[in-house]
Parts: C-alpha cells; sequence; structure tokens
C-alpha cells in the first residue's frame, strides 16, 4: 500500500515543479545578452544567436570564350576557309582588414587563327600572362602607404610572318618569358570607390626596380628586347606611376577597366616606358557579352623589325574585338 502511495506523491511533487518552473520561465525577457551572444527565449526552446562573422577576404573572376569559323565551298567571289578562338580568364583576390589591404590580379589570355590556304596555317592572335599584387597600409582615408608587384609575360612563342617567292617564311620573335617583365615598386597609394560606379587607384613611386627577362639563348644574343648580347636579364632603377580604374560603369550593361603603368629610368629620366590596357564590356545578358580590348606599349629599348628587314623604335598596339561567352563567378 506504501509504495503506490509514494509513486503516487512522486508524480504529482513533478507535476508541481515542471508547471512552477515553467510559470518561472515566462518571466524571463525575450532576449538576454551572455557574454556578448544574444540568447532567444521561443516557447520551452531556447536558441543562442552567433555573432555576425565579419568577411576580409572577396574573391572572384570571369572566363570568356570566342570563336569565328568561315566555310566556303565553290564560293565565287573567292576567299578562305578559316577558324579563330580567342579566350581568357580573369581571377581576382582582395583582402581588407583594420588597416590593412591587399589586392591581387591575374588575366590570361589566348588566340589563335587557321586558314587553309597558306603556309604555317594555325597562327597565335593574341597571348598574354599578367599578375599584379598591392599590399598597403592606410595612412588616411584615401591614402596607403603601398608596394606593388607587377609581372608579365606570354605562354607560347611568336613568330613574324613574310612572303617571298617560296611562300611564308617566319622567324621567332619572342617565347615564354622572352621577354618577361618584373616591376616592384613602393610608394603612396591614392585609392577612391565611386558608389556604382567603380574604383580607382593611383600608385606614385620613387623607389621603382624594373627588370627585363630574356631567357631565349638566341634571342639574347640578338640583344632583343634591350638586354645585353648575351644576357638574360637587364634591370633598371627608376620612378613609376601606376593607375587603374576598375569595373567603371559608363552606362548600364557598359563597364570599363584599365591600367597605365609609366616607367622613367633615372639613367635616362624623363624617357617613359609606356604600358596601357583597356577592356570595355558591354553585356547582352548574364552569359553573353561583347569585349573591346586595347593594348598599346612603347619602349625605346625595344626595336621593332619592319617588313622591310630594318628595325626601329615603333608604338606597339592591339586591338580585339570579341563576342561570345563570359561567365562570371
Amino acid at each position: 500500500m506504501r509504495k503506490p502511495l509514494l509513486l503516487l506523491f512522486g508524480l504529482l511533487f513533478l507535476c508541481l515543479s515542471g508547471k512552477a518552473l515553467a510559470q518561472d520561465l515566462q518571466f524571463i525577457p525575450d532576449t538576454v545578452l551572455i557574454n556578448g551572444d544574444t540568447l532567444l527565449m521561443l516557447g520551452d526552446s531556447v536558441l543562442i544567436e552567433e555573432p555576425v562573422k565579419e568577411i576580409f577576404w572577396k574573391t572572384g573572376g570571369n572566363y570568356n570564350m570566342n570563336i569565328q569559323q568561315v566555310t566556303l565551298s565553290n564560293w565565287a567571289a573567292g576567299g578562305a576557309s578559316s577558324f579563330a578562338l580567342n579566350t581568357g580568364v580573369s581571377l581576382f583576390a582582395n583582402y581588407k582588414k583594420d588597416k590593412k589591404v591587399w589586392d591581387t590580379q591575374l588575366n590570361v589570355s589566348l588566340g589563335f587563327n587557321r586558314q587553309n590556304d597558306r603556309n604555317f596555317e594555325t597562327r597565335k592572335t593574341t597571348d598574354a600572362f599578367k599578375f599584379v599584387s598591392n599590399y598597403g597600409r592606410e595612412l588616411s582615408e584615401k591614402l596607403y602607404l603601398s608596394t606593388q608587384l607587377d609581372a608579365s609575360t606570354q605562354l607560347l612563342a611568336g613568330f613574324k610572318y613574310a612572303t617571298s617567292g617560296d611562300g611564308d617564311t617566319r622567324t621567332k620573335i619572342s617565347d615564354l618569358l622572352s621577354p618577361g617583365y618584373v616591376q616592384s615598386s613602393t610608394g603612396l597609394n591614392y585609392r577612391k570607390t565611386y558608389e556604382k560606379k567603380g574604383k580607382l587607384s593611383m600608385i606614385l613611386s620613387p623607389f621603382t626596380g624594373r627588370f627585363t627577362i630574356v631567357m631565349n639563348d638566341s634571342l639574347s644574343n640578338a640583344g632583343a628586347f634591350g638586354v645585353t648580347p648575351g644576357e638574360n636579364v637587364r634591370a633598371e632603377a627608376g620612378m613609376s606611376l601606376n593607375t587603374s580604374i576598375t569595373d567603371f560603369v559608363l552606362m548600364e550593361n557598359i563597364t570599363w577597366k584599365a591600367d597605365l603603368n609609366l616607367f622613367s629610368n633615372y639613367e635616362t629620366f624623363g624617357n617613359m616606358v609606356v604600358n596601357f590596357n583597356s577592356i570595355i564590356r558591354m553585356k547582352v545578358n548574364k552569359y553573353i557579352s561583347t569585349r573591346i580590348e586595347t593594348a598599346l606599349i612603347y619602349d625605346e629599348k625595344v626595336l621593332i623589325k619592319q617588313d622591310d628587314g630594318t628595325s626601329k623604335q615603333a608604338v606597339q598596339l592591339k586591338n580585339l574585338i570579341n563576342f561570345g561567352v563570359s561567365l562570371d563567378f
């Protein structure tokens, strides 16, 4: 008899205790801060809201590919069948925390065309590899003390083509790391972000080292790209100005990206090495776009071989208009 009574009293005690505890919980506020975290009381459930994590890295990129094909058979107006391909990828990784910023970009492009009625049917049309990394410490809202590293080259051999009585001939004029350019600069960096309009960065560096690399022995022995014949590297010290515009909105669905690098050797101060690159991108939709790419280079040390066999200083200019697939990620 005692055991059933004890069991009954025990169950009654638990029920009363649970009810009292529930009544006590009703007086707990909806939100309570515990060690900086938020404690949420939802009925009988207890949820702890995690603090918002700061994001220091921003990464992304773009891939584009453009194809053109012309096929002719018994075409009375004449012409030749051809195929062209241009492709490229752009990657970026940007870091910002407190007063430190670190921006890195990699751009690679490659293109060729093939025409059936000529010697050396497949020929390169564009070939570029460019890496830029900039680290800075904030001095004021828009001014930073920065160090920047630029490295550029090409991936495949380049040739100069000529036509003679025996047909087309070619001469190698460039190759991987022939030339290659490495430039390191330290100075003041002005940075400004225009709301919904893009970013501007300008670095003035009185302490700049520039290295021209020619690893191909035949080109090195010929003194190509300004190196001393037989040497692989030409080192220079001077002053530089680097200006870049990123994702500048010209109008709806049309953006502009450009960079200008000016370098002057202290030994011949006033004579400029000029590198200018521009990309205008016109988006049709999420996957289709048109790109207008322009590159301009001037270096008095680089002599350009002419059709008559002579070599002279000249402005190097490249322009591409591409329409095709473009994927952002």
